[in-house]
């Protein structure tokens, strides 16, 4: 009998208790190659967990397209990388119909959208028209040529990769692609002793052959259990509640110029649900709820230009409005 077919057959406790260990072993996986960034790992399972996209954010060379690798082995996935520059066109990324000469006819070639994790590096020096071919894929994981549309297979995961210092040959990217990505996770340099760890640890080998001893921790079909898990956790009527108060508060503060959709309740609901569960328990907590609002809002805020010349961060207004609104009991 297969996972699939024996889910059912588990208790909650028994669930958890499985989950937690699945966890472990893919941060032990992970942090077999990569120093520290143990709090990056975390929210990249709670990504999983909820099918959200990731944007890694940070400086070059702290292992964001190393990370994306390591991930996509650890769950059996198969990974494309996608480097966006200024002359990529939607065409080089979706696909693009192709005559076939040998039955006269046109026939569809997927691009390196189609696969189950895609890094797209650099992802703010595309121009907008390519951006935008993101978009469809992003919210409902499929993309449409011709009048047809193409379903991704599960897991369908976007990781994107971006520099907060260099400018110059970038762009923008749409606020409407931003709020789709589930979090915004900043990755900072590593601290002393972890370069220390880092330096001893690549003495030895080389990235590629670190990678090959990754071993798998998930299978699609355990994923959808683990995600099913989550899914059954439990969420107070007075913690939803909470979650609107906060988004709520972002749309009417002076201090933003935009404030978040729903979109970010949603995933704020579901990331802590998530977190709930990888710490064993089948409920969620306010804690849960504040911990994850920093990831899901910081990148779907704009401040006012009061604020931005100040040098206010966005996670400073975050956690003012979090502090404004009553925590439940």
């Amino acid at each position: 009998m297969t996972e699939e077919h024996t889910e059912n057959l588990y208790s909650p406790n028994e669930d958890l208790q499985w989950l937690q260990r699945q966890h472990l072993r893919l941060k032990e996986e992970i942090q077999s190659t990569i120093i520290g960034q143990e709090s990056m790992i975390d929210l990249l399972m709670i990504a999983l967990l909820v099918n959200g996209h990731i944007l890694l954010e940070g400086v070059p060379g702290i292992g964001k397209t190393l990370t994306a690798r390591l991930f996509a082995k650890a769950i059996q996935a198969p990974f494309k990388r996608i480097q966006f520059t200024p002359d990529l066109m939607p065409s080089d990324i979706i696909g693009t119909m192709v005559f076939n000469t040998r039955n006269v006819e046109f026939e569809f070639k997927p691009g390196p959208l189609f696969s189950n994790l895609i890094l797209i590096d650099e992802v703010n020096r595309a121009p907008a028209k390519t951006q935008s071919a993101l978009f469809e894929v992003m919210q409902e994981r499929q993309v449409t040529v011709d009048g047809t549309s193409y379903p991704m297979e599960f897991p369908y995961l976007v990781l994107a990769t971006q520099n907060p210092i260099e400018q110059e040959g970038t762009y923008k990217l749409p606020e409407a692609q931003l709020d789709r990505f589930h979090f915004r996770i900043e990755m900072d340099y590593p601290s002393l002793d972890e370069e220390k760890a880092i330096l001893r640890r690549f003495n030895q080998e080389d990235s590629n052959l670190l990678l090959g001893k990754i071993n798998p921790v998930f299978t699609r079909e355990n994923l959808k259990r683990a995600q099913s898990i989550v899914a059954n956790i439990f969420i107070q009527e007075v913690l939803l509640d909470y979650i609107a108060e906060i988004i709520h508060r972002t749309r009417t503060t002076t201090d933003l110029f935009l404030g978040a959709s729903p979109r970010a309740s949603i995933a704020i609901m579901h990331s802590a649900k998530a977190r709930a569960a990888l710490q064993g328990r089948q409920f969620v907590l306010p804690e849960d709820v504040k911990e994850l609002a920093y990831p899901v809002l910081n990148h779907r805020i704009i401040l006012s230009a009061d604020k931005e010349i100040q040098g206010i961060k966005p996670n400073d207004i975050i956690r003012q409005l979090i502090d404004q609104v009553p925590v439940p009991r």
